[in-house]
C-alpha cells in the first residue's frame, strides 16, 4: 500500500483537538471523512502531534496508507476540495509519497511550537481565538531571560498536565525564546517531544514573570519542585501553533 505524507494547516478553534473523538469534532476525523469522499476508503491518519482543543497548526504532519497509488497533487487537491465543501477550517498544504517505514509521529526528530500573545489595553477583534490577549504590560526581556533556565534536560513534572500519559516527565528543551514586535509577543519552543500542556504551562508561568509576579528564581524553584501545584497559570489554547516537525533527511 502506498504511504503518503501530508503537511497540514488548520484553525483549531472549532475542533476538540487533533485526535478522533466519538462525540466531538476533530481535525483527524475531518480529514478522514474527506478521504472517504475522495477515494471511498476508510483511512486511519497518524499525526505528528496530538494538539489540544483550540490549538492551531501551520506545520502539522500526518501519514496515511491508500490502497491505490494516486498522484500526490491529485490527493492534495481532491482532499482539499472535500474539506472545503464540508466547510472545515483545515487545508492540506502539501502531499508527497513517503517511504513504507515513514511514521509521522515516531520518525519525527523535533517539534517546534509558537505561542502568540497580544499585549495591549484594547481587546482583540480580528485575532480572537488566534492569540492570548494580555492587557497588563509584560516585560518580554525578563520573560526571555527566565525562559533560559528551562533550557536543557529536566524533569518537567511542574509543567505537564495531570492527565499526561507520557511514561517519563523528563524532556530536553532545545529552545525557549521570547521576543516582542510592537504589541505582539512571540514565544518559540523547540524539542524532540513535549509533554501534554508543557508549552502552555511554561508560557503561563513566563507571563507571571513578565507582569512582575515572579522572578526568574521563582520560575527555577517551580521547575525544581516537580509539583504541578507549583505551576503558574496555564495559558489558553488560542495562542498556540504547531509550526514545524523535523524528520531525518531521506
Amino acid at each position: 500500500m502506498p504511504r503518503y505524507r501530508l503537511d497540514i494547516e488548520y484553525d483549531g478553534s472549532a475542533y476538540a483537538g487533533w485526535q478522533w473523538q466519538a462525540d466531538q469534532p476533530s481535525v483527524q476525523a475531518a480529514i478522514e471523512r474527506a478521504f472517504l469522499s475522495f477515494c471511498g476508503e476508510q483511512v486511519s491518519l497518524r499525526g505528528a502531534g496530538r494538539t489540544d482543543a483550540g490549538v492551531h497548526a501551520t506545520g502539522q504532519v500526518a501519514h496515511v496508507d491508500l490502497a491505490k497509488e494516486w498522484p500526490a497533487q491529485k490527493v492534495r487537491d481532491a482532499v482539499n476540495a472535500h474539506l472545503q465543501v464540508a466547510k472545515e477550517t483545515v487545508a492540506i498544504t502539501a502531499v508527497s509519497l513517503a517511504a513504507d517505514d515513514f511514521d509521522a509521529r515516531f520518525s519525527a526528530t523535533g517539534r517546534h511550537y509558537l505561542y502568540r500573545i497580544v499585549n495591549r489595553r484594547a481587546p482583540l477583534t480580528l485575532e480572537q481565538k488566534k492569540a492570548w490577549w494580555v492587557p497588563k504590560r509584560l516585560d518580554h526581556a525578563a520573560m526571555h531571560d527566565a525562559a533560559q533556565l528551562l533550557i536543557g534536560k529536566h524533569d518537567f513534572t511542574t509543567f505537564r498536565s495531570t492527565q499526561c500519559q507520557a511514561v517519563s516527565p523528563v524532556r530536553t528543551l532545545d529552545r525557549l525564546d521570547v521576543t516582542r514586535s510592537g504589541d505582539a509577543i512571540e514565544v518559540r519552543a523547540s524539542a524532540r517531544s513535549f509533554l501534554h500542556n508543557q508549552v502552555r504551562s511554561m508560557v503561563g508561568s513566563l507571563k507571571r514573570v513578565g507582569e512582575g509576579g515572579w522572578t526568574a528564581a521563582d520560575l527555577e524553584k517551580a521547575l525544581a519542585a516537580r509539583d504541578r501545584a507549583a505551576c503558574g497559570q496555564v495559558a489558553p489554547p488560542d495562542g498556540l501553533y504547531l509550526v514545524k516537525v523535523d524528520y531525518p533527511e531521506a
